[in-house]
């Protein structure tokens, strides 16, 4: 199967604008009587919710949270990219599309993206409005900060707790929706499989968590917007109950997952420290603006810090490896998440690791530290400032712009970043894959919609940082208002659709007969053991670094994990009561199939790009190779349980840019 993306025909800088001028639309007395599901309450799903809310028609959202605000959109830290221009150092909107198709290493569609980029600038300005509190400059204008992959600064942040405050807009828009009537909400809610009829998405089976009861929820559409699948990895930034279980059961009823191995390793996480660990803590990439990575060049310097005779402090500045800026001069530090991390585990494979571990290495902000004290030193009118002065004046800065992300590291390590430099290793934080969807964010079931990380549309094989929050709100206020009316338009007769349809009862009973079967093993292992081993074997075999080989094993390890955990896993407690084991299970289950899924498509894929590196596809000094000739498409695959997922191809065309070589040199 070929799959059509339905790019709209045009010129790139006007198929957006031409495409919402003369696509169907939904008149306000039409919409009044189509019902929407809304499944997820982050950055994507709330915007929408409220957006479809206010356009009139009537939403169901639904998250497994207590409150809306407890989605996984809340703990993104840096920033959200928008093509501004206030820096006035040259940005525009074909730079933000650019940087963007370059930064996902040649492997996200066009059309899409250039979408975005246009999108990005209205965001800004919706959050505002809605009293997102950006940082400012002295003058009042709102701030920018640079991230990695770009030489501009189009970053806009409010200190390191950016998407809690956009969150935060987003919900208060939803609950003026909640209030006026125009959206119900379902929280404590998780959706457990998507219903069909006459092959469009009608509907779902959601678990009401607190009393185990099954209920369903009609609609003339089903919006997902359920966030990524990088727990399958286990330990990751992803917050513990962050799963795949929405888009999988998607998946189960047809939809394809489009480019699951593209997993996004971030290079500055705060390294695991143990087994008993359950999940890992991002430190921000805004961090790299001003934090520098480095490494000893001397193993006996190493060898002395790792035995506590030696501070790194105390290391000179021609005995440190600043690895990045030496590699990489153009970009420095602020190379795209894919490279940083790559190169930081080279340089830990190489022994130089400086943890117990080995798996770390330094994120220093001395420097920083000094040129701000300085410079505001100066601006105060000390000409002769002590050295502690100097300090203390940096310090200040520093801790204006990073302060509550140095004190989350303080707290988790017990270590003060102010004087000495912070330990980071690479770690799973995105996943750049999801439901195949189309340029009206449509997957392949018709009236199945995906939003944000929950499809793949946007990033490639790399997503460039602060851009997850750009997707989320572009989808959601921006772009699903629009492109739902080309299904719904076709719907304006269609009655409410019955919950007393034969096709809710038997997805349904396919429900409870796999919470059933789930309780019913009563074996002698955890959830939580199989969910560690599981991601053991994501990690070792489809990690940062990939070969045939370890591949073809980790499937196999899978495989045989899967038939143990259905015949070993221990579920306590009942169905019909509140059970987070049970939740758990069902989460890991699904799991289990999509990192199936990911080796396949790992394996397929015969070359390296982005985050996706296969260890027999790179350039003589390491850096990914890509195969322009046989893997310029997306892969999208459809499940087939008990055999080989079948791939179908969407072939990707870059008309607009040149397709070559990353180079951040």
């Amino acid at each position: 199967m070929i799959l059509d993306g339905k790019t709209p025909d045009g010129p790139l800088a006007e198929k957006w604008t031409a495409y919402r001028s003369t696509m169907p639309l939904v008149a306000p007395n039409n919409k009044r009587r189509i019902e929407i599901i809304v499944v997820g309450t982050g950055l994507a799903g709330a915007s929408a919710a409220a957006t479809l809310g206010e356009l009139g028609y009537k939403v169901k959202c639904f998250t497994f949270h207590d409150s809306p605000r407890r989605a996984h959109s809340i703990a993104a830290q840096g920033g959200i990219n928008a093509a501004k221009n206030y820096q006035n150092d040259g940005d525009s909107i074909y730079r933000l599309f650019y940087d963007t198709i370059k930064g996902g290493d040649y492997r996200s569609r066009e059309s899409n993206v250039h979408r975005l980029a246009e999108a990005s600038t209205h965001i800004i300005d919706q959050c505002v409005a809605q009293g997102v509190p950006f940082a400012r400059e002295y003058g009042g204008l709102l701030a920018n900060r640079s991230f990695g992959g770009v030489q501009v600064s189009r970053t806009f942040y409010a200190r390191g707790q950016t998407g809690q405050q956009l969150l935060l807009g987003a919900y208060q828009a939803l609950a003026r929706q909640i209030s006026l009537g125009a959206v119900t909400m379902y929280n404590r809610h998780e959706m457990l499989d998507v219903v069909t009829i006459d092959g469009k998405a009608r509907g779902i089976i959601a678990r009401n968590l607190r009393t185990g009861k099954l209920e369903r929820h009609a609609a003339h559409c089903v919006v997902l917007a359920t966030g990524g699948y990088g727990n399958v990895y286990y330990l990751s930034t992803n917050a513990m109950g962050s799963n795949v279980s929405a888009a999988w059961r998607a998946v189960r009823r047809g939809a394809l997952m489009a480019n699951p191995c593209y997993t996004q390793i971030h290079p500055t996480c705060i390294p695991v420290s143990g087994a008993y660990q359950s999940k890992l803590t991002l430190m921000s990439e805004s961090l790299r603006n001003d934090g520098r990575v480095w490494v000893p060049k001397k193993k006996e310097d190493l060898q002395k810090i790792l035995d506590g005779s030696l501070s790194p402090v105390s290391i000179p500045e021609d005995d440190r490896d600043y690895y990045l800026e030496r590699r990489y001069p153009a970009f420095g530090n602020l190379v795209p998440r894919d490279v940083a991390s790559r190169a930081a585990k080279q340089a830990c494979d190489e022994g130089f690791g400086v943890n117990k571990s080995g798996l770390a290495v330094y994120l220093d902000f001395a420097s920083a530290i000094q040129r701000y004290g300085k410079s505001e030193a100066h601006s105060q009118g000390l000409h002769n400032p002590s050295e502690q002065d100097i300090i203390k004046l940096g310090e200040e800065v520093v801790r204006a712009k990073y302060g509550n992300l140095f004190e989350m590291y303080e707290k988790i390590t017990g270590e003060d970043p102010y004087k000495s430099p912070m330990k980071i290793y690479p770690a799973v934080h995105y996943t750049m894959g999801g439901l195949w969807v189309d340029y009206n964010l449509e997957t392949n079931i018709p009236g199945l919609f995906a939003l944000g990380e929950c499809n793949f549309s946007d990033h490639g094989a790399n997503r460039l940082g602060a851009s997850a929050l750009m997707q989320g709100l572009a989808d959601g206020y921006f772009v699903i208002p629009y492109t739902i009316g080309n299904f719904l338009s076709k719907e304006i007769r269609t009655p409410a659709i019955s919950t007393d349809d034969p096709a809710f009862a038997a997805a349904e009973e396919d429900t409870r007969n796999r919470i059933q079967r789930l309780m019913s093993v009563n074996g002698k292992q955890t959830v939580e053991q199989f969910h560690r081993r599981l991601g053991l074997i994501m990690w070792d075999y489809c990690g940062m670094s990939r070969n045939a080989q370890g591949l073809q094993e980790g499937r196999k390890k899978i495989q045989e994990l899967r038939a143990e955990f259905w015949s070993d896993v221990r579920v306590p407690g009942s169905a019909d009561e509140f059970n987070p084991e049970l939740e758990k299970a069902a989460r890991v289950a699904d799991f289990l199939e999509l990192g199936e899924m990911m080796m396949e498509d790992a394996l397929n894929r015969e070359e390296s790009c982005g985050g996706h590196f296969r260890e027999e596809h790179q350039t003589e000094d390491g850096e990914a190779k890509r195969n322009d000739a046989d893997f310029t498409y997306v892969a999208a695959w459809e499940w087939k349980d008990g055999a080989d997922s079948e791939l179908h191809k969407e072939p990707l065309e870059f008309e607009n840019v040149e397709l070559k070589t990353r180079s951040y040199k």
